[in-house]
C-alpha cells in the first residue's frame, strides 16, 4: 500500500450507508482524509449483515449517530458541515432535498463543501430502486441462476466515489469552490463490464476461453488458472508441454493447441506445477478442487 496520503488535512463527513459508502470511506481513510461517519439511530445496515466487514471499513473512523428525521439532529449536523470539506452521501435525490441537503441549498450555505451523491442511477434515473445485482443485470454480469461472486457494483462505485473526491479537492484548491460530483453505480457496473460488452471475454474473446494460454484447467489434484497470454509466456507453457508452434499467436486459438494443453495439465499434480510456474517464468495459480 502506497504510503503517499494526498487527502491529508481533507475533513470528509460521510451519511452514506450500505457497502459502497463503507468502502469509499476506507479509501479516503488510506489517503490521509480525516473521516467521520454519521448513522441514523438503527445504525448502517451493513453493521448488522456484514459486523466484521464494517469495523474493517471504519478503522480510524470517526462516528456520530444523529436523527436527520429531527430539528436536534439536523442541527448537530449543520454544526459537523461548519467543519467539513467533502460531504458523501447515498440517499435518493428526493430524500436529499428534504433534509435539506440538495446541491443548491448546500452550495449557498457552505461554499467551499463539496458533495459527492452515490445513487443507483444517473440523473432523473437515480429515484428508481436498485441494488448491486439490478446493476450488474443490467449489464450483462449476471449469468444464468448464480449469483455474482462479487459486489462489482458497490466496489466500482466506490472508488469512483474516492476519484470524485479527488476531483473535488483539486477543484477546491484552484477556484476555492466545493463541486458536486454524481456517482451512480450503474454507471461503475457498466465500466466493469466494457470488457465484456467488447467482447473480450464473452467465450469466442481472447481472455475468454478462446486462447489455450488463459484459461482454467483441471490437474491431478485440483485446477490451474493459466495466463499466458503474452506470446513469451505461451511458448514458455507449450514447451514445457512439449507443443511445438508454428506460429506463437495464431496457433494458441487452435483446439488442436487448446486440447494439447489440457492433456499436459491434467497428467500434473499442484506442486509440479507450481515449481515449473517458477522455473519457467509461467503466469499460473494452482488451485483446489
Amino acid at each position: 500500500m502506497s504510503t503517499t496520503k494526498p487527502l491529508r488535512g481533507t475533513r470528509v463527513l460521510s451519511l452514506a450507508l450500505n457497502l459502497p459508502g463503507p468502502a469509499a470511506l476506507m479509501r479516503l481513510a488510506q489517503m490521509g482524509a480525516s473521516c467521520t461517519k454519521v448513522n441514523p439511530p438503527a445504525g448502517d445496515p451493513m453493521q448488522h449483515y456484514t459486523p466484521s466487514g464494517y469495523e474493517l471499513m471504519h478503522q480510524g473512523v470517526k462516528h456520530q449517530t444523529l436523527d436527520l428525521k429531527t430539528e436536534k439532529g439536523q442541527a448537530q449536523l449543520h454544526k459537523l458541515l461548519t467543519k467539513t470539506d467533502v460531504l458523501l452521501t447515498s440517499f435518493r435525490p428526493s430524500a436529499l432535498n428534504k433534509l435539506g441537503l440538495g446541491w443548491k441549498a448546500l452550495h449557498k450555505q457552505y461554499p467551499a463543501l463539496s458533495l459527492i451523491e452515490v445513487v443507483g442511477a444517473p440523473g432523473p434515473l437515480a429515484e428508481i430502486p436498485g441494488h448491486d445485482l439490478t446493476y450488474q443485470a443490467e449489464v450483462g454480469l449476471v449469468n444464468g441462476m448464480d449469483l455474482p461472486p462479487s459486489l462489482f457494483a458497490d466496489m466500482g462505485g466506490a472508488l469512483m466515489a474516492s476519484e470524485a473526491t479527488l476531483k473535488a479537492v483539486i477543484t477546491l484548491k484552484t477556484s476555492g469552490q466545493g463541486t458536486r460530483h454524481e456517482v451512480a453505480l450503474s454507471e461503475a457496473a457498466a465500466w466493469l463490464a466494457l470488457p465484456r460488452q467488447l467482447r473480450m471475454t464473452t467465450p469466442d474473446g481472447a481472455v475468454g476461453g478462446a486462447h489455450a494460454g488463459y484459461r482454467i484447467y483441471a490437474c491431478k489434484n485440483g485446477r490451474v488458472a493459466v495466463a499466458a497470454l503474452e506470446p513469451h509466456f505461451a511458448m514458455s507453457l507449450c514447451a514445457a508441454a512439449g507443443i511445438a508452434l508454428a506460429h506463437p499467436v495464431k496457433d494458441l486459438f487452435k483446439p488442436a493447441t487448446r486440447q494439447a494443453i489440457e492433456a499436459f495439465l491434467a497428467s500434473q499434480t499442484r506442486a509440479q506445477l507450481d515449481k515449473l510456474a517458477t522455473a519457467k517464468d509461467i503466469p499460473l495459480m494452482t488451485l483446489p478442487l
